[in-house]
């Protein structure tokens, strides 16, 4: 059933988020510091039973140069700079095995899949560590982890993780870097969301069910997980409430949308109950570049599931021939 605002509603909803006012001085910091570190990424080809793919498993130096591991997938036989896409994956989950996700590179792109640092212990499998990770307060799971400071919260790593992993990806002799999309599915949505924010020349963005974004909103109106982890944290520690949400400023895809300029496609379910459809459309009224939004009137978290994926691809495939072509 519905639990949020319906199309009437969306479609006049502004979010009341505003980015702090050292919001670009932050992560302009937060991606020159990283930079220190090179990216020295370590491809190896991987044995599969697939016919028409290639994999590799991919370990880079992420925030902190941390490894941070992905899977790599190109079309066998490949000629030319081929398009790419970084996907992002879902909460909890992980990079999975080497022959999952197989779309993008059947449909001819480089598809690099990065694991978020610290997860895949309950979904898909994931092989990467987060070495920085804090021992202060926080609730089960990963929104609270070093909510205390913006500096020590857990997704400032994942985001620069993830802004790197495109350079990695771009910097494939057989990549046209000109020609890379961010995609993503919830979690892996609201990441995109912060790399079209922080990558300024990036190709295009398909962000569904996005997570991260409109977050204060968001609290307020579901109750299920894993928002619902600020809220059990929240309850424990009733006077850092303007502390936490401050923090989470920095981090609210309302706020990287505002800086993005890539051509964008949102999707959302009205019945989602997990990342409420008014937290994405805040994030979509508030996006700097061409966007369009697709709708799902009976659909919850799935959103348009491979409806979405039909019209990306389209979507993707005009757009990347046309750059190609220019």
């Amino acid at each position: 059933m519905l639990t949020d605002l319906d199309r009437t509603g969306l479609a006049a909803y502004t979010s009341a988020y505003r980015a702090p006012a050292d919001f670009d001085e932050f992560w302009a910091k937060t991606l020159a510091e990283a930079a220190d570190f090179d990216l020295n990424p370590r491809i190896v080809e991987v044995a599969t039973p697939l016919h028409t793919i290639d994999v590799y498993d991919v370990t880079f130096a992420g925030f902190g140069g941390h490894p941070v591991h992905a899977w790599l997938r190109v079309p066998r036989g490949h000629s030319g700079q081929l398009p790419g896409v970084v996907q992002f994956h879902g909460y909890g989950s992980g990079r999975g095995a080497a022959i999952d996700d197989l779309l993008w590179a059947s449909a001819g792109y480089a598809h690099l899949i990065m694991d978020t640092r610290g997860q895949g212990g309950e979904h898909a499998g994931g092989a990467t560590g987060d070495p920085a990770g804090t021992n202060g307060p926080a609730a089960p799971g990963f929104l609270t982890k070093g909510i205390a400071a913006k500096e020590d919260y857990f997704y400032r790593r994942v985001f620069t993780d993830a802004v790197r992993a495109v350079a990695v990806l771009r910097g494939l002799d057989f990549v046209d870097p000109s020609r890379v999309a961010a995609i993503g599915n919830s979690q892996g949505g609201g990441i995109a969301l912060a790399v079209a924010g922080l990558v300024p020349d990036l190709a295009a963005l398909f962000t569904q069910s996005p997570f991260l974004t409109d977050v204060r909103r968001a609290t307020l109106i579901t109750g299920t997980t894993p928002y619902l982890e600020i809220t059990r944290y929240l309850s424990a520690h009733r006077d850092e409430v303007d502390q936490v949400f401050d923090v989470l400023s920095y981090f609210d895809g309302v706020g990287f949308a505002g800086r993005a300029t890539a051509p964008a496609w949102f999707s959302t379910g009205l019945m989602d109950d997990i990342c409420p459809p008014s937290t994405a459309f805040g994030a979509y009224h508030a996006y700097a570049g061409p966007k369009k939004i697709a709708v799902w009137d009976y659909n919850g978290h799935e959103a348009g599931g491979s409806a979405d994926l039909d019209i990306v691809l389209c979507a993707f495939g005009a757009l990347m021939v046309r750059n190609e072509e220019s």
